[in-house]
């Protein structure tokens, strides 16, 4: 059984996923945090103590750590005798903290495809440029690394990987909707790292439409749902990671993935986008001082996790799956309502932090009791699903399902 986990991160994602292995210890024993700033490390540590979340006796420590330095991070890696790193950090340290994690021999997790500062929206897959160049190296060295297992990615490919295997006989579509109908009070923020946020939808639209990939321009194409708890919600085709692997593992045709935006977004981030604000390409201001206008618009929006306090409503996140079964057509919405308040009392994160943070850990806990401990790099929809589920809904991310026998709660 695997033991000692190290967290690599200090965000909101990250004040999750310390708080779910605290009440986790007895399986996934010490529990360190490292980031570039010790303080926000330590902040989350009092967290965990002050709601008393450590589920047994163990070590609980923060540490400052360059996680883009190779050789730190396996330093560290082996001063704490960690056997897991769950990777929350920023997106543009997965491939350092992997080549860490391959070298110093222990399990990798993240919850993000990686990402090159000076890049944005590349060719697909997105993750042939860069994780999948390691699965060779993982295999020879029995590495196990589970990429994207935040919720989507993560959940929302074990939902898809489920459908497949256990509703249909074919799958004609799979439609991922991501729906946050909560309010947090301000007049305009990001709910995770705003850098990272907006790179998501500056560049192309990427999805995977009659097994080849088409482009489209952000906010382009939308729909409408009614959907459970939260209503009828728009949402807009945007690119996104799950996209890129469940394309390649799934004999799926069409694979798309939809996120709610309201118009006050939209208009908010269509002035930024316009005025140029939003690149990630540096620019000279008169007085000569290079500045990237992306991380000055990120310098001055609120931290997404200081949002939490004030966030109110709840999110809607699933995947309608479309298909045949006995020769008739059939549909399946697979689905998580999660729940700002709820997330905030229980880990003192907002409920976008919540269901990405929770997951990596359930994960971290099928690799320690070996059913996901694969030894191979892997994205979420080529494991076992029924474990990983059952997990969930027992950690605080309950999943149902809504097909032509009703609404109801999906255990195995």
């Amino acid at each position: 059984m695997k033991k000692n986990v190290l967290i690599i991160g200090a965000g909101g994602v990250a004040q999750v996923v310390a708080h779910k292995c605290a009440q986790h210890n007895d399986v996934l024993g010490n529990i360190h945090i490292a980031s570039r700033t010790v303080e926000k490390c330590q902040q989350i540590v009092d967290s965990v103590r002050e709601k008393g979340s450590l589920k047994t006796a163990g070590e609980l420590q923060a540490h400052a750590l360059d996680a883009l330095d190779i050789e730190a991070t396996k330093a560290l890696i082996d001063k704490t005798q960690s056997q897991m790193v769950i990777n929350v950090g920023s997106a543009f340290i997965n491939m350092s903290v992997l080549q860490a994690c391959i070298e110093a021999g222990v399990a990798y997790l993240d919850t993000a495809i990686h990402e090159d500062p000076t890049k944005i929206c590349e060719n697909p897959p997105w993750y042939a440029n860069y994780e999948w160049k390691r699965k060779q190296l993982c295999a020879d060295k029995g590495i196990t690394a589970i990429l994207g297992v935040g919720f989507d990615p993560g959940v929302v490919n074990t939902y898809a990987a489920a459908a497949v295997k256990e509703y249909f006989d074919s799958v004609d579509s799979i439609d991922i909707i991501d729906i946050n109908a909560g309010s947090h009070g301000r007049y305009f923020a990001t709910n995770f790292d705003p850098e990272i946020n907006f790179r998501e939808f500056t560049g192309r639209v990427w999805s995977w439409q009659n097994r080849e990939w088409v482009q489209n321009k952000m906010f382009e194409v939308k729909r409408t749902d009614d959907l459970p708890v939260v209503g009828s919600q728009t949402s807009y085709m945007t690119g996104h990671d799950e996209v890129h692997s469940l394309s390649q593992n799934l004999d799926v045709p069409n694979v798309r993935f939809w996120m709610g935006f309201g118009e006050h977004y939209i208009n908010v981030f269509t002035i930024l986008n316009n005025l140029g604000l939003l690149s990630e390409q540096p620019v000279t201001t008169a007085e000569g001082q290079q500045v990237v206008p992306l991380k000055v618009v990120k310098a001055v929006l609120p931290d997404p996790s200081s949002l939490a306090p004030d966030y109110t409503g709840k999110t809607c996140i699933g995947d309608v799956v479309k298909g045949k079964k006995d020769g008739k057509d059939k549909e399946v919405f697979i689905y998580n309502v999660a729940d700002h308040e709820e997330a905030y009392a229980e880990v003192g994160s907002q409920g976008i932090s919540y269901t990405a943070g929770v997951p990596p850990v359930a994960a971290a806990m099928l690799i320690a009791t070996g059913e996901w401990d694969v030894s191979r790099m892997v994205n979420v929809e080529e494991l076992p699903h029924r474990p990983f589920i059952n997990l969930l809904n027992e950690m605080g991310l309950p999943t149902r399902i809504k097909d032509e026998q009703g609404d109801r709660p999906l255990s195995f």
